[in-house]
């Protein structure tokens, strides 16, 4: 499986497998393991915090849901789970601005460019049914390249307990 079938299929279904906006992180954890702690959003909260599965980024509330999903693809190689990309966990990268949209041509996924987030160096395309992002960076004088995909937050208003910092 290519790295960006894996990235259409998740701009299109709004999944990377047990991942989605307002997952439970212990069906996460359960599915792919331990991950590693990369750490906090503040300085000033201990939540939420960000893990990683290889490039798979994930921010978690204090309710332990999944609050943000981030795919960074800048990277040399792109590393996945596993179980979620066809037993493949490694991907080249360097995907260009005409390889996304015809991925996501091919997927059947609706698409625009964000204004909000497309100025100097970024340009960013958003997919219409689930509200992913494909953002793209343009070194000078190349064509653009993707530099991350991320699905968005649910929205949540977190009823869990505060916690001091």
């Amino acid at each position: 499986m290519e790295i960006l079938d894996v990235l259409a299929t998740m701009a299109k279904t709004g999944r990377l497998g047990p991942v989605f906006s307002g997952a439970d992180w212990r069906d996460v954890t359960e599915a792919f393991g331990e991950p590693w702690e990369i750490g906090t959003t503040s300085r000033r909260r201990k939540w939420p915090r960000l893990f990683g599965y290889g490039d798979l980024e994930l921010s978690v509330c204090r309710c332990r849901k999944l609050s943000l999903i981030c795919v960074q693809t800048w990277r040399d190689v792109v590393e996945l789970p596993s179980s979620v990309a066809a037993k493949t966990d490694t991907f080249p990268s360097g995907l260009t601005y005409a390889d996304v949209v015809s991925a996501l041509d091919r997927t059947g996924c609706s698409w625009e460019l964000c204004p909000s987030l497309t100025f100097g160096d970024q340009r960013t395309l958003v997919v219409m049914q689930t509200g992913a992002s494909f953002t793209l960076e343009i070194p000078e004088g190349e064509a653009p390249v993707l530099n991350c995909v991320g699905l968005p937050g649910d929205g949540h208003d977190c009823s869990a307990p505060t916690e001091g910092p």
